[in-house]
């Protein structure tokens, strides 16, 4: 699914009125979107769960590559940008919005971990103590063999993720602005650092 010509103006929006929570100006790219899901396996996955969705680059990405049958959970904390989300992708049988914040997104779940876990959160924006409840719950948020993806714009980040995956893989993409810092993390698997 193609970007809209208004998403910037509308993420723009969400910018103005809540900056630490939204943490970027613009929308993420495709091309860095893709780069960051290439780091898992989405079309194998039963259920992805994406953190801050936005204006949904990640999330259409995500559903074109979702098999039939498998569940997208789409969080995102600004409602404005939720409804939107909710209206562009009408995708009843594999999709579920929901408006609240990502330290919350357990109880959407329905007692299942996700085999992927997708985040745009930008936690160096974030209060430090918003920053380690969300960051210490992602790791019970996955199944075993599961993979967290994560965006991010500076590699601040890698200690943190350090201390709570087994693997922490990380590479930049400079075909975003600004460039950005693309993770995966699991508690299973060779991974290592590249």
């Amino acid at each position: 699914m193609r970007q809209h010509l208004t998403d910037p103006l509308r993420f723009f929006a969400a910018f103005v009125a809540h900056p630490r929570q939204m943490g970027a100006v613009l929308p993420t790219s495709r091309t860095a979107v893709r780069d960051m899901l290439d780091l898992a396996d989405v079309t194998a996955a039963d259920l992805v769960v994406e953190l801050g969705a936005g204006t949904g680059v990640q999330t259409g990405e995500i559903l074109a590559r979702l098999r039939p049958g498998a569940r997208l959970v789409a969080v995102e904390i600004d409602a404005k940008l939720s409804a939107l989300l909710a209206k562009r992708y009408a995708d009843d049988d594999r999709l579920q919005v929901v408006t609240d914040s990502a330290e919350n997104v357990v109880a959407y779940l329905d007692g299942q971990r996700a085999d992927v876990l997708v985040s745009t959160i930008p936690f160096t924006s974030l209060d430090g103590e918003l920053r380690r409840r969300i960051l210490d719950a992602l790791p019970a948020l996955l199944a075993p063999r599961g993979v967290l993806v994560l965006i991010q714009y500076t590699p601040l980040l890698l200690g943190e993720l350090r201390r709570r995956f087994r693997s922490v893989r990380w590479r930049i993409t400079p075909w975003n602005v600004p460039p950005a810092f693309l993770f995966a993390c699991a508690q299973e698997g060779a991974g290592g650092t590249s």
